[in-house]
Parts: structure tokens; C-alpha cells; sequence
């Protein structure tokens, strides 16, 4: 199959869809069953800077400049209709590219064109403030573009963080240049195709195609970037910010987690029982903000992990097109490291409650399938307690008080998310201000996407925050501005 057979254009920079002569092709695989889907090219530093060029001259346009803020934010919603319009096409793609769940996909969807419209009714409301200084003076601020923002999409949610990239980009009056992960392009290219029609700016959204270590590098490392969103890795966000670091430029970074559900005795175990499974096998468990920890009460453990392992073991496992409950891991590479995890686990007597092998699927033998797993009594120091897995696998470890509780789920080098599960709201409410982590869920575990609240990390998860109004604080600069009369 071509990239012809599922709309890869090629990059889209200035507003044209653009395969250099010389370019080389990376193939783009289906998780399912090993299959190519498409190709798309292996863009490097000089289409990086093409696109930043283009950037530029598109965010000191007048046209861009005049464009009321009230107006981007009618465009917005316009981006929201097209890709609802286009929704069965962009489930398809994202469950083809990523693996997960058609139903997953549907939701992502939903979730992409939600963000426009968040960041549609925002678009006119970026307020600056007025100071009291002295008598004859006025002073205010007012909240600026930063000018060119990098984004550096990652492979596991590419539709939902494409969205969001460009909307709160246009939205604060930014100029925008995405680097999509080279395993999963699909859906952001089709999300800049849908786009093209509605009159932005030529150059004001680009998107390259490429490796990390290559177009990745050369967007950190641009001189004309002002702000960089990069969403992956502990190590490649040092180097992003490394590389930001030399043109003294604000980055963002989402780097993972390692996030406990803390669940007590007194907790509805039906409802703590369902959003622990849920939470650790949506996209097959390729979530930065996964409860892969589960951190129990030690009186409940034996009977909530044994019916927890009876849940997982019901779920169907197979391609996402199928619309199963669990689908593949990306790839080869990231089934390995998931063996690795649990290959470590046996070496060290670990309990394997349920799975930990792969699963075989008939007709689809080249897919990177994955039992959903649990592992027992760990030991909160553990390297599988401490290290992001990034697949469907749980470890377990229990405590006995609710400060003990509290020093396990605060124990490792992360910090996005928590969930914690009681009936007890003083203790909800302790327990999550001594959390040291940037998202808390009491008694449920994420909530429909999280369009309007922020989005981000303490420890080495990142700082800086995604999603709702508190982003905007990433993509705009703020001017003082004193008036002597």
C-alpha cells in the first residue's frame, strides 16, 4: 500500500504539501498485523527550516496580524465541524496507526474536536490586567504571541495532541510547526489536509514528517522557534531542553509517569475495580498518565487482585478494527522493552498474578499482542515500582496506614497522576494535597479527556502545563505597559 491510499501528502509547509525530490521514505506500519499502510518522508533540518521560514513570514503577515481574535476563534469551531464531518476516517486511521480500540478511537476524535472548540471560546479572552501604581500613571499588561512554536507530537495519542497543539496555537495567535512521530504521522496529516480549506494563513500550520534524532532535533535546536511542546521520554526531553536551552527558549515537557491508584479498604470496590482495569489497559496500557500502580490497603489485596485478575483475564485481545478491548503494543520494539520488564519480574521470584506472555492472534500472527498482567508484591523501591513500563502491566504493593500509603505513591522519580479510592472525604482530601503529582482523581480516574483541566507534571513528569486556560500562560509573553498623564 502507498501513503496515496490513506491521504499522506507529504509535509505540509506554507500552506503546500511538499516530498522533496531527494527525500527518503520512512514506512508507517499497521500494529494489528505488521502491515504497511503508508509512507511518508524522512524530513530533516532543511525542511524543518523551510517550515520555520515559512512560519515567520506568515506570523508578521498582516493578514495573520489584523486577524481579529474573535475571528480565529470562528475558524476553530469551523475545525471542530470538519472533524466531526470526517469522523469515521479519523477513527479509522488512528485505530490503524496506533492499534487501539476503534471505539478508543472514536473517543479521540470526539476529544480532538473538543479542544478547537475549548480553545475557540478562549480565543477572545485572553486578558491582561490593570496595576494601581502611583496617581497619574496607568498601567496594564497585556498577554502577546510568542511568535513560532515547535511541538513535538508523540505516537501513543497523535490525533488528541495534534489537536490541542494547533488549536491553543492559533487560538493565542501563534504560528506553529509539528513534528509527528514517525510511527504514527497518519492522523495529523489528515488533520492539516482538513484544515487547508478555511483560509488561515499560508504558514501558519506546517508539519514535518521525520525521525526524532533528525527533524525532532532540528525543531529543538531551531534559532527561529520560540517555545517548544515536547511530550516523551525523561532522556529525549533533557535533549530538547538542552537544545532550547542554547537559544534561551521556554520548552514544556510531559515526561511520563508512574502513577498510583491508592486504593483503601473503605472504597466502592465495583467502581475501584473497574477504573483500575481501565486505566492500566486503555491503548494497551501506552499512556503516559496509566495507573500502573496499584498501591493497596494490605486487609483488601488477596480479594481485590484476585477479582481485578478475573476482569482482565474476560478481556478480548485483537485488532483495533475488530473494536476488542485491548489491542496491540505499537511495535516490535516496544513489546520487547514490555518483555524485558516482566523477563526482569521472573528473574526476581516476582508473583505473575495474570498474563505476562504474548498473546497469539490468529490471522494477525505479526502483531505485537500483550496478556494484560498484574505483579505481586512488589516492593516499592523495585525497579518495576519505579520505572514507566508503557504496556498493559500492573505491579502491586500494599500499605497499611494512610501515611504509609501516601510514602509509596509519592516513592518514585514521577509525578503526573494519582487516583484514590475511599468513601472517607477527609481522608480524600489529605490524601490528595500531600500527593506530589499534578492531576488527583478521587473515586474515578480521568474524566473525558480533561479538555479544561491542566495538564502536567511535578518531579522528572515535566513541568509546564497542557490543556485548559492554564496553557495559554505557556503560548503567550506578557507586556507592562505604564501611561504617564
Amino acid at each position: 500500500m502507498n501513503a496515496a491510499d490513506v491521504n499522506v501528502l507529504g509535509c505540509f509547509i506554507g500552506g503546500e504539501w511538499v516530498v522533496p525530490d531527494d527525500a527518503k521514505l520512512i514506512e508507517v506500519r499497521n500494529p494489528a498485523d505488521g502491515s504497511t499502510i503508508a509512507f511518508v518522508p524522512r524530513g530533516n533540518k532543511e525542511e524543518i527550516d523551510m517550515a520555520v521560514k515559512k512560519a515567520q513570514a506568515a506570523f508578521s503577515s498582516a493578514e495573520w496580524k489584523s486577524l481579529q481574535p474573535y475571528k480565529r476563534g470562528k475558524l476553530l469551531y469551523q475545525i471542530a465541524e470538519l472533524i466531526r464531518n470526517n469522523k469515521d476516517e479519523f477513527a479509522r486511521l488512528e485505530t490503524m496507526d496506533v492499534g487501539k480500540p476503534y471505539a478508543q478511537s472514536e473517543m479521540d476524535v470526539e476529544i480532538a474536536a473538543r479542544y478547537f472548540e475549548f480553545y475557540a471560546g478562549a480565543a477572545d479572552k485572553i486578558l491582561g490586567e490593570t496595576i494601581p501604581v502611583e496617581a497619574g500613571i496607568i498601567d496594564y499588561t497585556v498577554r502577546e504571541p510568542l511568535g513560532i512554536v515547535g511541538h513535538i507530537i508523540p505516537w501513543n495519542y497523535p490525533l488528541q495532541i495534534a489537536a490541542r497543539s494547533i488549536a491553543i496555537s492559533i487560538a493565542t495567535g501563534n504560528a506553529a510547526v509539528l513534528k509527528p512521530a514517525e510511527d504514527t504521522p497518519l492522523t495529523t496529516l489528515k488533520l492539516v489536509e482538513i484544515i487547508e480549506p478555511i483560509g488561515l494563513p499560508k504558514g501558519i500550520i506546517n508539519v514535518i514528517t521525520g525521525y526524532g534524532h533528525e527533524a525532532g532535533a532540528a525543531l529543538s535546536s531551531h534559532p527561529g522557534i520560540h517555545h517548544i511542546t515536547f511530550t516523551g521520554s525523561v532522556e529525549t526531553g533533557k535533549r530538547v531542553m538542552e537544545s532550547a536551552a542554547q537559544n534561551i527558549v521556554p520548552v514544556t515537557l510531559e515526561l511520563g509517569g508512574k502513577s498510583p491508584n491508592i486504593v483503601f479498604a473503605d472504597c466502592n470496590e465495583e467502581n475501584a475495580l473497574e477504573w483500575v482495569m481501565r486505566s492500566i489497559v486503555q491503548n494497551a496500557g501506552q499512556t503516559c498518565s496509566a495507573g500502573s500502580r496499584l498501591v493497596i490497603e494490605k486487609t483488601i489485596k488477596n480479594d481485590f487482585v484476585r477479582k481485578l485478575a478475573a476482569k482482565m483475564e474476560s478481556l478480548s485481545i485483537g485488532p483495533g478494527m475488530d473494536n476488542h478491548d485491548l489491542g496491540p503494543v505499537l511495535s516490535k520494539k516496544q513489546f520487547e522493552r514490555i518483555q524485558g520488564f516482566i523477563e526482569l519480574a521472573r528473574e526476581d521470584g516476582i508473583i505473575i498474578v495474570t498474563g505476562g506472555k504474548r498473546a497469539t492472534i490468529k490471522g494477525c500472527e505479526s502483531g505485537y499482542y500483550m496478556q494484560p498482567t498484574i505483579l505481586d508484591h512488589i516492593p516499592p523501591a523495585h525497579h518495576l515500582a519505579q520505572e514507566e513500563i508503557f504496556g498493559p502491566v500492573l505491579t502491586v504493593t500494599t500499605f497499611e496506614t494512610e501515611e504509609e500509603a501516601i510514602e509509596i505513591a509519592n516513592g518514585t522519580p514521577y509525578g503526573l497522576v494519582a487516583g484514590v479510592w475511599t468513601e472517607n472525604a477527609g481522608r480524600a482530601h489529605r490524601v490528595a494535597n500531600e500527593l506530589q503529582c499534578g492531576q488527583v482523581f478521587i473515586n474515578h480516574y480521568g474524566a473525558g479527556g480533561g479538555i479544561a483541566q491542566p495538564f502536567g507534571g511535578y518531579k522528572k513528569s515535566g513541568f509546564g502545563r497542557e490543556k485548559g486556560l492554564e496553557a495559554i500562560r505557556n503560548y503567550t509573553q506578557v507586556k507592562n505597559i505604564a501611561l504617564k498623564y
